[in-house]
């Protein structure tokens, strides 16, 4: 699952793959709140676009769950939920870069396990660095029980699933184009 570099007749295919991902997150916002499946969509990101338009689709995801919570959800407009939000979106950021640099290394191993690995990466990062937020910088690592965890770990596999589908979907139905060779061809499309 990859991508490559849309000619200017597949452009407009390729910004509305990517306003979909964005309706999906918006989507995820609504019914999950402060689960939104960030680590999910920075693995997916990671795997299927070129790095700089994985940390734009990522940027975006985050962009719109802070717009929905704030304007739809009653998120409190103070301090410390500020400073949350701009943690999860650097976190997010600093996922897809993991997913990717994984990705990379890994991608003459099989199939299975790039997007595998991807995935692992991108929320061991995601997570990590929230907690080290958490215990740094914004405390109350309440959020960060076993049972919390595993909560959002089957948010994001589910939804890593999911998004992985929809990219398979997108390339049958011609909006996303095919994958090429290697992963690591991407980066000179970037």
């Amino acid at each position: 699952m990859q991508y490559r570099a849309s000619s200017q007749l597949n452009d407009w295919r390729h910004r509305l793959w990517l306003s979909m991902l964005v309706a999906a997150s918006v989507a995820f916002t609504l019914g999950l709140a402060c689960a939104v499946p960030l680590a999910a969509f920075a693995a997916a990101a990671a795997l299927t676009l070129s790095r700089r338009a994985a940390l734009l689709l990522v940027g975006a995801v985050w962009l719109a769950n802070q717009i929905i919570g704030y304007s739809c959800l009653g998120y409190p407009y103070n301090a410390n939920s500020l400073a949350w939000g701009a943690a999860l979106g650097t976190v997010a950021l600093l996922a897809t870069v993991a997913a990717r640099a994984v990705a990379l290394r890994v991608e003459r191993t099989g199939s299975l396990m790039t997007p595998l690995a991807s995935f692992a990466a991108a929320f061991a990062v995601y997570e990590g660095a929230l907690f080290i937020v958490a215990v740094v910088a914004l405390g109350d690592t309440g959020s960060f029980t076993p049972a919390i965890m595993g909560r959002i770990f089957i948010i994001n596999a589910v939804a890593m699933l999911g998004l992985l589908v929809l990219n398979r979907l997108a390339i049958a139905s011609g909006l996303v184009a095919a994958p090429s060779p290697r992963l690591s061809m991407i980066e000179t499309h970037a």
